[in-house]
């Protein structure tokens, strides 16, 4: 299909100049022709490439694509506007969203800082969980489909190889091969399993790689055999091709290019959790490795995967439901016994019921509790101590098959705190004590619980305290019965 001239009006539309022109499709500029419908945002299109040597699954991303976007909403994607039909001339009109893309970013800085990787990193993975919170997974996450905005968010381009959990998948109904960019298709890709959404998770582990070694961890193979090596392959370490990648970067990126799923993260939140907070990355033999395994593990990995049999994942929303990142705010002073053994009660229930929950055990602190100290370092100090504390009673709890992580923030308001950090984390649950105060008092005042009950993007369980009966039997729990607003 020959480029179209500027100036040329479709379906209301004036085509203005082209700023791409790739193997799939040509993005032009264009605007609508009567100013009155101005949306608001520049707009681009988007018309495939539909010559005789293209093939079919052109027309078929093209048609992906066009049931995908309009169901799609949220920062991290450009907005739809309308779409042409497949017999005059199939175009979809969008959001053109400035900024430049991650391949370009690459070109430009070969083996980038460690904490610019990370940062990206961070934004990718957003963008992803977003995604899957839509209940869809891209499949073809790869540099170029990545815009990076000035404000350091990442955008998702490109939904034609994507998987939508409740849209008819057309290129596994129409296409018997594997679908995908060869040098960032996941492993579970290459046999037919589409919709996983630890998918996508592997491809931003191969950017990782490449951002932070400037090569690719599996080359870009040609053919089906060449992928299919990964399949059971181990990537040189990054730390053999650059020494001063940290050991819990190389543990986040190993751990996303694992041959099989359910050794990856879980969902994108959690990765996205370990990349803003790489000191409370836990730790394995991955972190550590300076050689790739030998020939005889190679080969034991390739006797695993002839023999494995993969199964598609549960739908995206679904999956992210069953490992979900865990919040329990632990009040630091002016706290009761009572309300610590009810909070430790319920994350033991609520992590049970969860297997590959994440917890983050998070206190609050007042700025003004560090400046009356004496010299620079006490605000560390006081730091640490109360870092100490909120360790010691995450390690009272029953961790068995989970992660956990402890924070301690400073802020002068505990709940706007409290709810920034489950938005900033994406936060599926917060656990809490329950204000004190009783019903009645509620009404009057604005607590702190109801506060992070309101505004929190997510669900909030708010915990009644209460003894254990051995305790209640005593005559000294009195002492416990504090009804003092706890500090968190």
């Amino acid at each position: 299909m020959k480029l179209l001239t500027p100036g040329t009006e479709i379906d209301g539309f004036i085509v203005r100049e082209c700023l791409h022109a790739g193997g799939m499709a040509h993005i032009y500029r264009v605007e609508y022709a009567q100013a009155s419908r101005d949306p608001g945002f520049p707009m681009v299109m988007k018309v495939p490439r539909m010559t005789a040597g293209d093939g079919a699954e052109n027309i078929i991303s093209f048609e992906v694509e066009l049931q995908i976007m309009p169901a799609l909403h949220g920062p991290h994607v450009p907005r739809f506007v309308a779409a042409g039909d497949l017999i005059r001339l199939p175009y979809i009109v969008m959001e053109y969203i400035e900024g430049q893309t991650l391949q370009h970013w690459i070109d430009a800085h070969p083996q980038a800082a460690i904490d610019a990787i990370a940062r990206i990193g961070n934004a990718m993975a957003l963008a992803a969980h977003s995604l899957h919170q839509q209940n869809v997974c891209h499949l073809d996450f790869k540099p170029a489909n990545v815009l990076l905005r000035a404000d350091g968010s990442a955008v998702l381009l490109d939904f034609g190889l994507s998987c939508h959990a409740h849209y008819p998948d057309l290129l596994a109904e129409e296409m018997r091969k594997a679908v995908g960019s060869p040098a960032w298709i996941a492993p579970e890709q290459i046999v037919g399993v589409r919709g996983d959404v630890r998918s996508d998770l592997f491809a931003i582990g191969v950017i990782l790689y490449e951002m932070t070694t400037g090569e690719l961890p599996f080359g870009a193979p040609t053919t089906q055999g060449g992928m299919r090596q990964r399949l059971w392959m181990t990537p040189t370490p990054p730390r053999q091709l650059r020494p001063d990648v940290p050991g819990w970067l190389q543990e986040i990126i190993l751990r996303c290019l694992e041959p099989e799923a359910a050794q990856r993260y879980p969902t994108a939140a959690h990765l996205a959790f370990d990349l803003s907070h790489p000191e409370q990355v836990p730790l394995t033999e991955r972190a550590a490795r300076t050689t790739a395994p030998g020939a005889k593990a190679h080969f034991k990995r390739w006797i695993k995967a002839a023999g494995m049999h993969y199964q598609p994942s549960p739908v995206p929303k679904e999956q992210l439901q069953t490992v979900p990142l865990l919040m329990v705010a632990v009040p630091h002073k002016d706290v009761s016994d009572a309300t610590m053994y009810s909070l430790r009660q319920a994350v033991n229930r609520s992590l049970g019921i969860r297997p590959g929950a994440r917890l983050a055990c998070v206190t609050v602190i007042s700025p003004s509790d560090s400046s009356t100290s004496e010299h620079e370092r006490s605000e560390t100090t006081l730091h640490r101590q109360h870092l100490s504390r909120l360790k010691q009673w995450a390690g009272t709890l029953q961790l068995h098959g989970h992660s956990a992580s402890c924070h301690v923030l400073e802020a002068s308001d505990v709940g706007e705190a409290l709810v920034r950090y489950a938005r900033g984390n994406q936060v599926t649950m917060i656990i809490m004590g329950a204000a004190t105060h009783g019903l009645q008092m509620q009404r009057f005042v604005d607590t702190v619980p109801i506060r992070v009950a309101r505004d929190a993007p997510c669900t909030v369980i708010l915990v009644k305290q209460q003894l254990p009966f051995h305790a209640l039997a005593t005559g000294d729990n009195a002492d416990h019965a504090s009804t003092s607003t706890p500090s968190y």
